[in-house]
């Protein structure tokens, strides 16, 4: 009796969806990983302001070019040292994790609304509509992202502002391509048919029964463009068209500091350490995303 009121128990203890999320999540060790050091540059993004040592423009000309605590010279005032203008790299790097992060979100929530939103039409509208936005997006992606990204912000000219929107642009097809093929594959079920007998008109049908049901792998797609989103934003820093100075954004440090690397290696080395742990840490998680969220990763 005791085996069959377990039997019976178990179809009404199955893990709600967050907890299975979490466990299929938890077994890649490396999005663990990933995800606690990416919570490590998110409070550092939140908080910055009120943990950095310094202000992270003030100049203490006193101590320019001041080498880490541990080499010779350095001292716990400066703990990650000083650049060449004598402003503390540890606040820097503090500082500028504020607006890499600003850069990542910003540009996956415009890529991604949009890309949505284009590739939700491209899926229900006619063939010749749908040709046409298709099109589009192959030329988009037929330029190189970056050397596009370039162009677009040598146009609306050198800002943080206007890099972002470069790189939103130029990763927006990936979202249209991947909301579309969703949309197609999941058109053809017995559930959007229901819905369409049952008299649901075209709104209802892409937003409230399709959409959902195509948000997985578009959750994992916008995990892995927040890393290239921070990628673009400090390579375009790096040439001048991003950030500009004073702003502590990474890539505008490597470029400010590229004529000290033999000098001074750790104006150089930490920035690009921060843009190399912070884009790996969430390309780990984006892996857990994906082993969690599809159901063919999934092991029974």
């Amino acid at each position: 009796m005791a085996e069959v009121a377990a039997t019976t128990a178990d179809p009404t203890q199955r893990p709600n969806r967050l907890s299975e999320f979490w466990f299929y999540f938890r077994e890649n060790r490396g999005a663990v990983f990933g995800l606690w050091i990416f919570g490590i540059f998110a409070f550092l993004a939140l908080f910055g302001p009120w943990i950095a040592p310094h202000d992270a423009t003030t100049q203490f000309r006193d101590a320019t070019l001041q080498p880490p605590v541990w080499q010779e010279g350095g001292n716990w005032t400066y703990p990650l040292g000083t650049d060449p203008l004598g402003r503390d790299m540890l606040s820097r790097l503090i500082i500028g994790a504020r607006f890499s992060f600003f850069v990542g979100i910003v540009v996956v929530s415009i890529a991604a609304t949009g890309g949505i939103l284009v590739g939700l039409i491209a899926g229900f509208a006619p063939k010749w509509v749908d040709s046409i936005i298709m099109r589009i997006m192959d030329i988009i992606l037929a330029f190189p992202s970056l050397l596009l990204a370039l162009v677009l912000v040598a146009i609306l000219g050198p800002s943080l502002t206007n890099a972002m929107i470069a790189i939103a642009i130029v990763l927006q097809p990936h979202y249209v391509r991947l909301t579309r093929a969703s949309v197609l594959s999941e058109r053809q079920k017995d559930y959007v048919t229901s819905a369409r007998v049952a008299g649901a008109g075209i709104g209802r049908l892409m937003f409230v029964t399709v959409l959902p049901n195509c948000l997985a792998p578009i959750i994992v797609q916008a995990a892995l463009s927040f890393s290239t989103a921070i990628l673009d934003a400090a390579a375009l820093g790096f040439l001048g068209m991003g950030a500009q100075p004073p702003t502590p954004e990474w890539g505008t440090m490597l470029a400010e500091a590229r004529e000290f690397i033999l000098r001074a290696w750790w104006v150089v080395t930490f920035p690009g350490l921060a843009i190399l742990i912070t884009v790996l840490a969430i390309n780990l998680m984006g892996d857990g995303l994906r082993d969690a969220l599809d159901p063919k990763l999934k092991r029974s």
